[in-house]
């Protein structure tokens, strides 16, 4: 059992039975009386939203996770397979647990696994990916000194602002934390 004052970001936790996963910790505290401490969450195993106020001096049950560094090796659609490194397993995580992830995900990238009792739960990501751009506006003479963006797609599917003067064929950084651009490659 943990307080719930030490809920911060990336803290996972149980709560009624299911697996949840903390996005965004606020402690308020008013002139009198305990501190109120709201936490959003995500449920790790259905990828549905929480939004619950504790009090200062509760105690929620915290979990013992596993990490291990897996290759991704290819999806299906609606699972993602990897392949760790050390013991050669392949285990495989539905799409909606990945969400947004999905878009920095490329054949070969080196990711850490999350496990909770040999169960896949969540990746996580090296803070930039290289993406390949297969799609971009053409610039217009210009507008390539006002510092304006366009919008780019790179092999994974994803869509990032860019400066004008990245094209296709390009290889781009791409932070994986806030989806921006961060240099040409």
């Amino acid at each position: 059992m943990i307080d719930v004052n030490d809920l911060r970001k990336g803290v996972t936790f149980v709560l009624d039975g299911s697996l949840f996963k903390v996005l965004d910790y606020s402690h308020n505290k008013t002139g009198r009386g305990n501190a109120s401490i709201k936490v959003k969450a995500r449920n790790i195993r259905t990828g549905t939203n929480l939004e619950k106020t504790f009090q200062s001096g509760d105690r929620i049950q915290d979990v013992r996770l596993d990490f291990h560094n897996v290759q991704f090796l290819y999806t299906d659609g609606e699972t993602y397979h990897f392949m760790d490194q050390e013991t050669f397993d392949q285990p495989a995580i539905n799409a909606k647990v990945i969400g947004d992830s999905a878009g920095y995900l490329k054949e070969g990238l080196e990711v850490k696994l999350t496990f909770f009792e040999n169960e896949p739960i969540d990746i996580d990501l090296p803070t930039s990916v290289d993406l390949k751009v297969v799609w971009a506006e053409n610039a217009v003479k210009g507008d390539t000194a006002t510092g304006v963006t366009k919008k780019v797609k790179t092999d994974t599917g994803l869509e990032v602002s860019c400066p004008y003067f990245v094209t296709e064929g390009d290889t781009i950084r791409v932070d994986t934390r806030t989806g921006s651009y961060v240099t040409r490659v």
